[in-house]
């Protein structure tokens, strides 16, 4: 059965789901935007006969505490240092990691520190190059290239309730397949008081993971670790290319796409647990 923590250290407060016997190998999953460990639902349950399963919510993000933005800077690399320490406060030592979206930059640069903890990598839509960048991301890189009080609002849009059903639905061939508790519960998130200004500024933190492309890609040259990228083939952000580009920098790699969208648990979550399960016992 999956049990509810928290887990304090230097201060902060992250929740996390857990299951599976600590003494299975253990898989890492880390979420994207806006959503949370509740985006795992489906696939905890289908992975913890096998593994010990480990979501927390990134800070921010879900039931973790949201520390005040003049307490600190809402960066990919401070998430990524948040879930560092998170992993040793729990006790993990090992672990394969899944990242999805916003989850992706958090999980390399994990991989990046710590390159003897990770025993594999599996990316959901989780992009590492430039390819995998969809025109979708025009608003947000005018905000890179501009960071104007205009160009920062103009991303506002990403944050409204209807841009976020548009996210899990868009690609979905049988939209009656998508649960509406994924996209209410995220905009709940959303609507709570300076939760708009932290994501925006991670939306404008974004471009510190495309400067680091090249490094994850070195990484994967260098460390080849095992990787599997199951991927919605639909997703208006995360184009396929960057999946296929994973064997570019790592010929073992794995690909597999299904026909869904960004958030492929939503309708997929039973196939992607099997594909799991089959890569990590090859």
């Amino acid at each position: 059965m999956t049990s509810y923590h928290f887990a304090e250290f230097d201060g902060k407060k992250i929740f996390y789901r857990q299951a599976g016997a600590r003494s299975a190998p253990t898989i890492l999953l880390l979420h994207g935007f806006p959503t949370s460990s509740h985006m795992f639902r489906n696939l905890i349950p289908a992975l913890a006969e096998h593994y010990h399963v480990v979501a927390p919510d990134l800070p921010g993000f879900g039931f973790s505490i949201t520390p005040d933005r003049k307490t600190i800077r809402y960066s990919f690399e401070n998430l990524a240092k948040v879930i560092g320490k998170f992993t040793e406060a729990i006790g993990l030592e090992r672990f394969a990691v899944y990242v999805f979206d916003y989850g992706a930059p958090v999980g390399l640069r994990l991989a990046l520190a710590y390159p003897e903890r990770i025993t594999a990598i599996i990316s959901q839509n989780g992009n590492a190059y430039e390819e995998g960048l969809s025109d979708g991301w025009k608003p947000i890189r005018a905000y890179w290239k501009e960071a104007t009080p205009a160009n920062r609002d103009a991303l506002r849009a990403f944050l409204k309730p209807e841009t976020i059903v548009w996210q899990y639905t868009q690609g979905v061939p049988d939209r009656a397949l998508v649960s509406p508790d994924g996209y209410s519960l995220d905009n709940y998130y959303l609507a709570r008081p300076g939760t708009d200004e932290l994501q925006l500024d991670l939306l404008g933190d974004y471009r510190s993971n495309v400067a680091l492309y090249s490094t994850f890609q070195e990484y994967f040259r260098k460390h080849k670790p095992r990787v599997l990228a199951v991927w919605g083939k639909n997703d208006p952000f995360f184009l396929p290319a960057g999946a296929e580009a994973f064997k570019r920098d790592n010929p073992n790699a794995v690909v597999r796409f299904f026909d869904t969208g960004h958030f492929a648990l939503e309708t997929h979550a039973g196939e992607i647990a099997a594909t799991i399960r089959d890569f990590l016992t090859l």
